[in-house]
Order: structure tokens, then C-alpha cells, then sequence
């Protein structure tokens, strides 16, 4: 029976392509190594109460935020893609009008950061800077950390390099510092941290390579760095399979997070909070 099913699943795609899509969803992958001790988001102190957000008030306002978005990329240079969204964000408005829900990267990172304003922010995949934007107005003095290959051309949108990602920055009001770092994350990201070793983040986005080992290297690199309440976001989660299978296996199925998902009509979004520290809660399911 599976031999039959694995033929209609691929019945008329090249060989080549059948293995490679085959080799992506069963090949291992790396896994992040936590270590006790990360720092909490808040409640440090000895009045203060460590109260993390939760995964549905996150889904909540990612599904509403779309106007807010709206406002802030009307700040920024106009870009094809920006226009793009911002249409596409105004004609479903006026077509469903105040009952339209809909969540992406930018909507799910408004959230994070408006709910739970971050004071050292990482992101994968920066290209033309408009999520780090987005998160720089939210909070205009958290320190932004990017990382990408700035490529010509990627995926048929001109990249227009980290000058361009600076005066967005700028533009959102962003008033922190930004390290901006060239080069493939699965290198550049472990050495930047490995000379930071005391360096945690309170949101983090990872939107780079999208082969299962770029994504799984940007989790295992960087998700031991996510404080106790921190948030991650990862785009594109329902794009292949192979995405979802690291999601599920990284978040989903480690009891140190709560998450949440967005797949209707779009390509997915997940957002997730870290709960706890150490070992997870309970096994793996």
C-alpha cells in the first residue's frame, strides 16, 4: 500500500526531483542544545512578577493587525513587495470588511513586539529590512541583529543591500543599535554568538535558507539563546514539507513552547513562546 500511495503522490514528476523532495522529508537534522540558566524576559526583580504572554493572545493580535502594519510600512520606502502587501492588506479590508482575519510574518511580529516589547531582537533572512522595520517602530531602541546573504536578486525581488536595510530602520524610527551580518547563517550566526556568549534575545525571526539544513541550523543555533518569554517566529512553515516537519519537531513537539499557526490562504506563519528552561517538560510526542 505505501509503495502505491508513494507512485500517485509522485506519479509524473522527474526522478530526480522525487528523490531530492524524498531525501529533504526523511533526512536528520540538527537539533538546538539548551543549557540551564537562560535569563528571563522580566520578573527578575524582587516585586516583579514573570508573566509571559500566551499563544492564543499572540494569535489574537496577529489576526488584527494587519491596519497596524499598514501604518507602519507607509513610512517606509515603497518597495514592489511593500506595495504589493499593502494592497493586498487594503482590498481584502474593503472586500470583508472589520471581521477579515489574516496573519503573516510582519502581523505576527507586530504582535510579539507590541505585547511583549523587546530590548535585543535577532532576525534571519534581514534582505530589504522590512521586518526589521516593522519590529524597530514597535520598539524604537531595541538592538537589532540581522543576518543574511544579501543576494542579488533573490527569489526575483532586487535586494537592495544593508545601506537600504539602515535608512528603513531609520525611516520606521528606529533609534537602537543594528549589527548587520553578511554571509550564510549556518557559519556567520554560530561565530557571532560564540564571540557573544552572554548575549540573549527577547524575539527572534527565522526567515533564511529554506533547505532543512539551513532552517534546523538557524533553530539549533539560536533558540538557546531565546530568553524564558521570548518569541520566535519563523515564515513560510507550510511552503514545503520539509519546514513543517522542523517546526513541528523544534516547537511544536518541545514542551519548553507554546505556539501558534497561521496557514490559511498564505504560506504559513508560526510564533512561539518560550516557557521554561532546561530539559523540556514532558517527552517529545
Amino acid at each position: 500500500m505505501t509503495n502505491v500511495l508513494l507512485h500517485r503522490l509522485f506519479n509524473g514528476l522527474p526522478l530526480g526531483y522525487r528523490l531530492r523532495r524524498r531525501w529533504e522529508w526523511t533526512r536528520p537534522f540538527s537539533l538546538p542544545s539548551y543549557t540551564a540558566g537562560t535569563p528571563q524576559i522580566d520578573g527578575t526583580g524582587s516585586f516583579e512578577i514573570f508573566l509571559p504572554l500566551n499563544s492564543q493572545t499572540l494569535g489574537a493580535y496577529a489576526l488584527e493587525a494587519t491596519s497596524a502594519v499598514d501604518a507602519v510600512l507607509a513610512r517606509l520606502d515603497q518597495t514592489d513587495d511593500i506595495a504589493a502587501l499593502r494592497t493586498y492588506y487594503r482590498t481584502a479590508r474593503d472586500k470583508f470588511g472589520p471581521h477579515w482575519r489574516y496573519a503573516d510574518l510582519l502581523s505576527a511580529l507586530w504582535a510579539a513586539a507590541t505585547l511583549s516589547p523587546p530590548k535585543a531582537y535577532l532576525e534571519i533572512g534581514v534582505r530589504s529590512g522590512r521586518s526589521a522595520a516593522l519590529v524597530g517602530a514597535v520598539a524604537p531602541e531595541c538592538a537589532i541583529y540581522g543576518f543574511d546573504l544579501w543576494t542579488d536578486e533573490y527569489a526575483g525581488i532586487v535586494n537592495p543591500g544593508q545601506e537600504f536595510v539602515r535608512s528603513q530602520l531609520r525611516a520606521a524610527g528606529h533609534t537602537g543599535p543594528v549589527t548587520l551580518v553578511s554571509g550564510d547563517s549556518r557559519r556567520t550566526v554560530a561565530e557571532f554568538l560564540e564571540r557573544h556568549p552572554d548575549l540573549y534575545f527577547d524575539l527572534i525571526t527565522i526567515d533564511g535558507d529554506k533547505s532543512i539544513a539551513g532552517v534546523s541550523s538557524d533553530y539549533a543555533h539560536t533558540l538557546p539563546r531565546l530568553k524564558v518569554g521570548g518569541i520566535v517566529v519563523s515564515d513560510d512553515i507550510f511552503l514545503a514539507p520539509h519546514l513543517h516537519r522542523v517546526w513541528e519537531t523544534v516547537i511544536r513537539h518541545d514542551a519548553r513552547y507554546v505556539s501558534w499557526e497561521f496557514a490559511d490562504g498564505s504560506i504559513g506563519v508560526g510564533a512561539a513562546i518560550r516557557m521554561s528552561d532546561g530539559p523540556p517538560l514532558s517527552p517529545a510526542v
